[in-house]
């Protein structure tokens, strides 16, 4: 092959953007990454991948005693076990991906300068590696379920749908998490702050009508509480209150939605934004 056509062959490849390179080079660096990221995670520790299965687990055990003999909350709630665990495993999903996302584009800062790649591929492939957890802890649990008495459901066919919400959310809170810490570092602080006042503020220790009236209007803002309330009755409880009758009705919806829409529209535009100057800031 000639200088020249080896020249005309050889194409600049975008990189410095959020999805520099196109979308095929994009899923290809992201599967990549993800499954290196997977493997890492756990290697060298005795228990391998079954970590990703305890951690949940013992937080499930102590909250477990906490609801159940102090507070007496779990003799109020149909199969209240199974929903706390159910709850504890997705939000952990959701709480690690963003938390670990935060300085994930400050952590490769040695690439970032010196190498042209989609961007975007780094907080995803942190949600990507979490949520290949969450589907190992999710055979664990839908077992666990039968097990304990928790009858197989037609809508468990819908929790997908669900769990694509949450994905989606999880993705952009990530990418506006991310992006921010480059050039605050106190993004870190705060959000573990706020991630464990989410925690609280969304129905996964508790179902929201035991909740007082002068709270349930606050909780119900919270993008993250029509999830929760709609996996407790597509998942656990049929006869369990759904998204719009435990906030109020349909229009008590909106705000959530508006809240989950805005904070995604955000996440979008200020990656996007500041992708191309990331190795400029770092």
């Amino acid at each position: 092959m000639s200088a020249e056509e080896t020249q005309a062959a050889l194409r600049p490849v975008a990189g410095p953007s959020s999805i520099g390179g196109g979308w095929r080079r994009f899923f290809d660096l992201l599967y990549l990454i993800s499954v290196t990221e997977f493997k890492k995670t756990y290697f060298g520790t005795v228990l391998g991948y079954v970590w990703s299965l305890l951690r949940p687990l013992l937080l499930f055990a102590v909250l477990l005693f906490v609801f159940t003999q102090i507070f007496r909350v779990g003799s109020q709630v149909t199969n209240y076990p199974e929903l706390l665990l159910f709850n504890i495993v997705v939000f952990s999903f959701f709480q690690e991906a963003t938390t670990l996302s935060v300085a994930s584009v400050v952590n490769q800062e040695g690439i970032v300068r010196k190498t042209q790649f989609p961007r975007l591929v780094i907080p995803m492939s942190i949600v990507m590696t979490g949520l290949f957890n969450l589907a190992a802890n999710m055979v664990a649990v839908f077992i666990f379920l039968l097990a304990f008495g928790v009858s197989a459901m037609a809508t468990w066919l819908l929790f997908p749908l669900l769990l694509f919400l949450l994905i989606v959310l999880t993705a952009c809170v990530a990418m506006l998490l991310s992006s921010l810490y480059v050039r605050y570092r106190d993004v870190a602080i705060i959000w573990g702050v706020a991630v464990t006042a989410l925690f609280y503020a969304t129905p996964v220790l508790y179902p929201l009508e035991i909740v007082p009236e002068r709270f349930r209007e606050l909780i119900a803002l919270n993008p993250l509480t029509p999830i929760f309330v709609q996996i407790r009755k597509w998942v656990i409880d049929p006869d369990a209150q759904g998204a719009a009758a435990a906030v109020g009705g349909w229009t008590h919806l909106i705000a959530p939605t508006a809240i989950f829409v805005i904070v995604c529209g955000l996440g979008v535009w200020i990656f996007n934004r500041e992708a191309p100057r990331v190795a400029e800031e770092l």
